[in-house]
Formats: structure tokens, C-alpha cells, sequence
């Protein structure tokens, strides 16, 4: 027998047998254990025990769960509704409030009592800012040290390079968020407390302005949405505002605002701000600038011959349509025009846009417009013969490419699953309604061309499943399911290559 005095409270037992000389890898302490006798303070070890711990991703997939499994209990409860209520139902609202979807089975502005109101706003408001950051929040308002664990959540939920400074990334998130959402309150109160009084317009002002800065699509409107303010150009355009703002993601806001100093301190000339921008905000603001203005274009085109929208109103109003359609397809869910009559051209494009969604550490689901650049570029740069993928004088990593590929394609499998179920469950109902809501739900835009309130039962837990999907991100999603492949015997096995046709 051999005995071996240990200092300190905790002890991994395959590094301690290794470090000892007593086995030469970590895989054979199984077998050791076996064929001896170990005691630890007087109990004698039978098996290998593994720790079981849960990765940034898990954390963060399970973080969102736990949020919509407490709206929906709060939802579901009597003092919420106006009306008794399905718990599916509840569910169903709870989580595309928490994922910031906006598509509802009930009517939001009269089947919910005040309380039932305020659940669905503040579910919003932690969708949009963010389950891990909201509980940094609290950390930091207790004075409560963040560990260094914490500090990784944070780091993986805002997609940062580096852990140094998440902390203050929190509170510069937070104050950026309420500072966006009071300023679009103050422009909303203009326009709703003269038409609903001071009481009744404030509130509309306030749970719109949350809505549409976290791009949850949810209003007090009623079935109609936004449509009965489409020819209103403070409440278009404060909307269209709080839509693209939030969907350029906080890393460019900082970027914009560190340049945007530097030149009222005349350290910059205006004329180099792009310039000198971070890789990461000119694709953004190019993909924005282009998704934006070339989808309004379109829409005006395809909308402005269509009796049933745009055909006979002003010029204006159909400037104003066409801009706030081609902006709320990107994750917002707000319309002024019913998508039901929207034409066929004008669906595929708006199918197209909330595929592709907003841009990444922001508010906005979708695949993320950096992450079509990225795949248009290196499609480019094969075509061209080159051997790296450059945009604006930068080379853009392989690591980058890849992930771009991985969160497209599989963005793609799930809507072309869930489309196929939805079918399945809804048979007669046509398919462009059924890939528009898929569609909308994996992007957590929360557009529908009237489907929501048709759906059964199954079809409402595939729309559910969806948006959650579509919320925590299929990057996300892949990470957690897969997060310990790399370290299992084996997956660094390098084989030998072999030919196949393409194309």
C-alpha cells in the first residue's frame, strides 16, 4: 500500500495519478481504478467521476428557457388576462416576447390586463438586452464582483473577441439602450398623447419605443399594427430609426461615437470617418446601406402598381411604405402595409431581408448582414482566382468564412425543416403563408401573412421551437450540441485526402 499526503481542498485524480508517474494518459485511469484500491480520506474510489458542467453556450440556450418558462407562468395567470387562457397560448406570447419575435395568437392590446402588458415589456426588454447581461446588471447594481466565468458569458453572448473590459461593454449596452429607447418615447409621445391623452399615450409611446429598439414587433395597436399611421411621418420615421439603430449592434455605435469625437475635436477630418472605421462597421453600414435603399426601391416598385396597397396613395406615403417595409423585414415585425396583399415579388424580398436580418451584437435576429457579406465576398474572391478574401484593403480570417457557412447553412436546414412540418400539420394552408411565418419566426422578425391566429396545436409548438431557435442563434445552438467533440479522442486525426467532382 501506498499512501500520499495531498495539500489542498480539491484534487482532479487523472492529473494527480499522471503527476505521480502512475499511469502515463488520462484514459487509462478508468482501468486503474479498477484493478486498484484508492482511498480518499478513508472512502475508497470505485469509478472515474466526471464534473458536470455546462459550456458558455449551454448556459446562455438554458438561460433563455428559464426566462420563458417564468413569462409564461406569469402570463398564464388570471391577474394577466382579460380573459382565461390557453397555457400554450401563454407560452407562445412569452417566448416570442423573450426572443423578440412579435408573432402573437392573441391580441396583444385587449386580451391583456395592465399586468399581462407590463410581463410582455419587460420580457421584451430582457429579450432585447440580453438574459447573461441582464444578470451582469444585477451584479453590478449589488456590487457584486463578476467572475471570470461570468466575464466568458458575457464575452460569448455579445460574440466579443476578448474578455478584457465586458464589464464595462454591460453598462455601456445598458445606458445605449435606454438612452435610444427615451429618446424614442419622447418622439412617440408627440404624435400618441394628443390623440390618446397623457396617461394612454405615454404608455403607448413607451411599450413602442421598447418594442421597436429591441425589434419585437409587439404593440398596443390592436390587429392592425402601424397601418393606420402609414402616412404619419414622425411615427414612420422614429420607428425606421430605432429599427436600423438597433440593428447595427453596439460595437459600431462605439465605433461611430469614438470617430464622431475625434472629429468635433478636429483630430478627424469628416471626409475619413469611413475610412478610418473598424472592418467590422464598414460592412455593416454597406450591407445596411444597401439592404435598406435597394429594398425600398424595389418594394416601391413592385407596391406602387398593387391595388391593394400602394396603388392611388401619395407619393409620399409610398416613399414612407416602401422604406418602413424594406426596414421591418429586418427583424422588426411592425407593418403599415398588409402583408397578405402584398404582391408575390414584394414577398420574396421581404422573405430575402429577414433571412438575412440585422447585424451582429445588436438587437435583430436573422443570419446577420456580416455574415452574407462574408460569404459574397469569398463567393468573389473564388470566381476571381484569389486565394484570400479582401475587403477594403483587409483580409477577412478562414475561421470567419467558416462560421459564415456553418450559421447559413444551418439557418437554411431549419427553415427548410420547420416548413416541411408546418406543411405537414397544416395541410391546406397555402405555402407562401407557411414559409412566410417560418420565415418571420426563425428571424424573429414576427411579419405574418394572418397565420398565427389559424395555427393548431402542433403548428403552434413548431412556430415556438422555431423562434427559439432562431433567438439564441444557430452558431449558438451548434456550439452547445457539439461543444465537447474537440476534445474526444480522435478528432484531431488528420486522414488522407481524396478527390471528388464539384459541380
Amino acid at each position: 500500500m501506498k499512501e500520499i499526503e495531498i495539500y489542498g481542498d480539491y484534487i482532479q485524480l487523472d492529473q494527480f495519478l499522471k503527476k505521480e508517474n502512475i499511469i502515463s494518459s488520462g484514459g487509462e485511469t478508468g482501468d486503474f481504478i479498477k484493478n486498484h484500491e484508492i482511498f480518499l480520506n478513508g472512502i475508497i474510489i470505485q469509478e472515474k467521476r466526471k464534473k458536470v458542467t455546462f459550456s458558455t453556450m449551454q448556459i446562455i440556450a438554458f438561460g433563455f428557457l428559464g426566462v420563458i418558462f417564468l413569462g409564461s407562468i406569469l402570463l398564464y395567470l388570471p391577474i394577466s388576462n382579460q380573459e382565461p387562457i390557453a397555457y400554450l397560448d401563454a407560452l407562445f406570447v412569452s417566448v416570442s416576447a423573450v426572443c423578440v419575435t412579435g408573432l402573437v395568437t392573441v391580441t396583444t392590446a385587449t386580451h391583456w390586463s395592465t399586468i399581462g402588458k407590463a410581463a410582455i415589456l419587460l420580457l421584451i426588454q430582457i429579450g432585447g438586452i440580453g438574459v447573461v447581461s441582464l444578470a451582469s446588471i444585477l451584479f453590478i447594481g449589488l456590487h457584486k464582483k463578476i467572475s471570470l466565468r461570468n466575464r466568458k458569458l458575457i464575452k460569448e453572448s455579445y460574440n466579443l473577441d476578448e474578455m478584457g473590459g465586458v464589464v464595462a461593454v454591460v453598462r455601456s449596452v445598458v445606458k445605449c439602450v435606454f438612452l435610444a429607447e427615451g429618446i424614442g418615447a419622447v418622439l412617440y409621445a408627440f404624435c400618441f398623447v394628443p390623440e390618446f391623452g397623457i396617461k394612454k399615450g405615454l404608455v403607448h409611446a413607451i411599450f413602442l419605443a421598447v418594442s421597436a429598439f429591441c425589434n419585437a414587433g409587439i404593440d398596443l395597436f390592436g390587429e392592425t399594427s402601424l397601418s393606420v399611421y402609414v402616412s404619419n411621418p414622425l411615427v414612420n420615421i422614429t420607428t425606421i430609426g430605432l429599427i436600423i439603430v438597433s440593428g447595427l449592434g453596439f460595437i459600431v455605435w462605439w465605433d461611430l461615437w469614438d470617430k464622431f469625437r475625434k472629429v468635433l475635436r478636429k483630430e478627424l477630418s469628416p471626409s475619413r470617418v469611413f475610412r478610418v472605421l473598424r472592418l467590422q462597421s464598414k460592412l455593416v453600414l454597406t450591407m445596411t446601406g444597401i439592404l435598406v435603399f435597394s429594398g425600398a426601391f424595389l418594394v416601391f416598385i413592385f407596391e406602387s402598381g398593387n391595388p391593394s396597397t400602394l396603388k392611388g396613395a401619395p407619393l409620399g406615403t409610398k416613399l414612407m411604405a416602401s422604406f418602413f417595409q424594406s426596414v421591418t423585414t429586418r427583424t422588426a415585425g411592425f407593418y403599415t402595409m398588409d402583408q397578405s396583399l402584398l404582391s408575390t415579388p414584394t414577398v420574396i424580398i421581404s422573405l430575402l431581408w429577414m433571412f438575412i436580418g440585422g447585424s451582429p451584437m445588436g438587437t435583430a435576429g436573422g443570419v446577420k448582414t456580416t455574415t452574407i457579406a462574408v460569404l459574397i465576398l469569398s463567393i468573389a474572391a473564388y470566381l476571381q482566382g484569389k486565394k484570400d478574401v479582401e475587403v477594403y484593403g483587409r483580409r477577412i480570417r478562414e475561421s470567419y468564412l467558416r462560421s459564415a457557412m456553418v450559421v447559413a447553412g444551418t439557418s437554411v436546414l431549419i427553415l427548410f425543416t420547420m416548413t416541411v412540418l408546418l406543411s405537414a400539420v397544416m395541410p391546406g394552408v397555402d405555402l407562401a403563408d407557411v414559409l412566410y411565418e417560418i420565415t418571420s419566426a426563425g428571424a424573429t422578425v414576427g411579419l405574418s401573412r394572418g397565420l398565427t391566429p389559424q395555427l393548431n396545436v402542433a403548428g403552434k409548438w413548431i412556430v415556438i421551437l422555431t423562434m427559439y431557435l432562431g433567438r439564441i442563434g444557430p452558431l449558438t445552438l451548434g456550439t452547445a450540441v457539439v461543444m465537447r467533440v474537440r476534445n474526444r479522442p480522435g478528432s484531431t486525426t488528420h486522414l488522407g485526402e481524396e478527390d471528388i467532382m464539384i459541380g
